[in-house]
């Protein structure tokens, strides 16, 4: 029986990081796994996780992928590959709705005070797509000169009138900070921070212990990036409560204010 491991010349992705900008449409691609967004850039994780038909390639909007022919381990299907940075599509073609849009504008957006309206009759104040932090390209143009809402996920789920206290106007990033990759998200966001004028950032998380994690994502995020960007904290109960608010002027970052902004913030 032939050993798997040993390394044999077949078929195999390779990616050109000069080209890559970091979309993850590529991961979305890849039913393998074997491509993960790591430090903005797609990286192939494993060589046995790549089974070199390629299938990831024609969702590149760049021209990053290709195929070589090289010395590498065989593909195994029967390893588990890692947890991908970015959600796996339900079909292995890649999800066309990962295109980054800019909502603003569109049919969508109220025309009518909110509280005017019956609840069947409000509509979307959602500006861009996608909202979910690992699938937004770090240079979609809807980030420039942004006022940027970066939210826990189960914050619109627990809060009714979400988009009409925090979206109006801005941009949503959304992310879960127990079960994503926390060190991913503070890369990307210090590249969004970088790369982007971003006028004043908005972070809303949940009460539970956990979510407070978000808040040290964006603050290291932001000390990376070396960006001074005015920031206002919001907590919101799991009964659908604001609990506390506090905004930050962007030199309290300096004295690590964020994490901590005040004695009483926290309990």
């Amino acid at each position: 029986m032939t050993d798997k491991r040993n390394p044999v010349r077949r078929n195999i992705i390779k990616i050109d990081e000069k080209k890559c900008n970091g979309c993850g449409q590529c991961v979305l691609a890849c039913a393998e796994g074997a491509i993960q967004i790591i430090d903005g850039k797609a990286r192939l994780v494993k060589d046995s996780y790549c089974d070199g038909l390629g299938a990831c390639i024609g969702e590149c909007p760049t021209g990053a992928l290709q195929i070589e022919e090289r010395i590498a381990e065989p593909f195994d299907e029967s390893l588990q590959p890692q947890p991908p940075s970015q959600p796996e599509p339900l079909l292995a073609c890649g999800c066309p709705g990962t295109m980054a849009q800019s909502l603003k504008g569109s049919s969508c957006q109220q025309k009518k005070p909110v509280n005017s309206l019956p609840v069947e009759e409000r509509q979307s104040l959602l500006e861009n797509w996608p909202v979910q932090l690992m699938l937004v390209p770090t240079e979609a143009p809807y980030l420039k000169n942004a006022s940027l809402v970066i939210a826990a996920d189960c914050v619109p789920c627990a809060y009714p009138a979400f988009h009409e206290k925090f979206l109006a106007g801005k941009v949503l990033l959304i992310g879960c900070p127990k079960l994503d990759n926390a060190d991913l998200y503070e890369e990307k966001l210090a590249q969004i921070f970088r790369q982007n004028r971003i006028k004043e950032l908005d972070i809303i998380y949940m009460e539970v212990p956990c979510c407070r994690g978000l808040i040290r994502t964006v603050q290291n995020a932001l000390l990376q990036s070396g960006a001074k960007v005015p920031v206002k904290m919001t907590q919101i109960s799991i009964k659908g409560e604001i609990l506390k608010q506090e905004e930050l002027k962007a030199t309290s970052l300096i004295n690590n204010q964020m994490c901590c902004p005040s004695s009483t913030f926290f309990k």
